[in-house]
């Protein structure tokens, strides 16, 4: 337990820096692009102009405005006011469309899980044979196909053809359903094929060959002797595929019209909302960080050799 805490105390400073060098990577890199949010309007005159500037503290120096709102973060933990949103703060604006992006990738990553795992240990159990090797094609095609080509062949196949799911939405498990499948299918197939390495490789151990040898079942040999050695690569890619369904879901929110963050995030790419990119960044950043830190902790309780550093 004193590992642990030690372990999660060093995490949680080691994210702050990182949050503070994104914080000011991002800051740099957004204010470099010539022009401000409101330089892309027609028929501004420059007083109004002037003026939402002096609302949003854009007419400050750059080290004021770097200060001012990174004082707002640590302090009140507030990310301001959205530029191109009225009304809306940063702060409102991820609490409605953190959950959209949390339940879908939630989704996605237990269809994958499930999948992935299931696949790979038929795969690896079946070696070598037309089950075997129309899996291994399956992922292949898998990693292959972008998400968002796979969901446009599975909006044309399902929605308009077969007419099982709707075409976008958010509410039920039925409009979440096709979203979270072309979201979690490339997971599936890297986690399929990690877990067929890792099963082919705990079968030759020497202590998998005396189970079978003691005349113990097949199914029991598997599950309790071979799937949990095998499971260690699969855990070390899901601080990965985290990051592979954040960002997918950006477009794939779009492309099934999901009140999710993805939207928000374009949307403020494209219109120079300082504020809200900012608080994207950095949302997305600390999810990532939590992420990686929980599947280190979980590498550890698979396997009791690994010591937390």
């Amino acid at each position: 337990m004193r590992d642990l805490l030690s372990y999660l105390t060093q995490r949680f400073f080691w994210m702050l820096l990182t949050l503070w060098v994104v914080y000011t990577f991002s800051f740099i890199l957004m204010r470099s692009v010539p022009g401000n949010p409101f330089s892309s309007e027609r028929n501004v005159p420059p007083a109004i102009e002037r003026q939402l500037e002096a609302r949003y503290n854009l007419d400050a120096p750059p080290l004021t405005q770097y200060i001012d709102y990174l004082v707002g973060i640590v302090t009140r933990f507030d990310l301001g006011w959205c530029i191109r949103l009225e009304d809306y703060s940063v702060n409102q604006v991820l609490a409605e469309g953190l959950p959209v992006s949390a339940s879908l990738a939630i989704f996605a990553m237990v269809f994958a899980i499930i999948l992935g795992v299931s696949t790979g240990v038929v795969s690896a159990v079946y070696r070598g044979t037309y089950a075997d090797i129309g899996m291994r094609t399956a992922a292949v095609l898998g990693i292959a196909i972008p998400n968002f080509v796979l969901a446009g062949l599975a909006i044309l196949l399902f929605v308009f053809g077969i007419k099982i799911f709707p075409a976008g939405g958010w509410g039920t498990l039925r409009q979440v359903a096709l979203p979270a499948l072309c979201l979690g299918a490339p997971i599936a197939a890297y986690i399929a094929r990690l877990t067929r390495t890792g099963m082919l490789e705990v079968l030759t151990k020497d202590h998998v060959r005396t189970a079978f040898a003691k005349g113990l079942p097949k199914r029991t040999v598997i599950m309790k002797h071979v799937l949990p050695g095998a499971m260690l690569p699969v855990v070390s890619y899901l601080g990965p595929a985290t990051a592979r369904v954040l960002t997918g879901s950006l477009v794939l929110e779009q492309i099934f019209a999901l009140p999710g963050l993805g939207s928000h995030f374009i949307h403020a790419a494209l219109q120079r909302d300082y504020t809200l990119a900012t608080g994207m960044v950095l949302t997305y950043t600390v999810i990532l960080f939590v992420m990686n830190t929980l599947v280190d902790i979980s590498y550890s309780i698979i396997d009791p050799r690994v010591k937390l550093q």
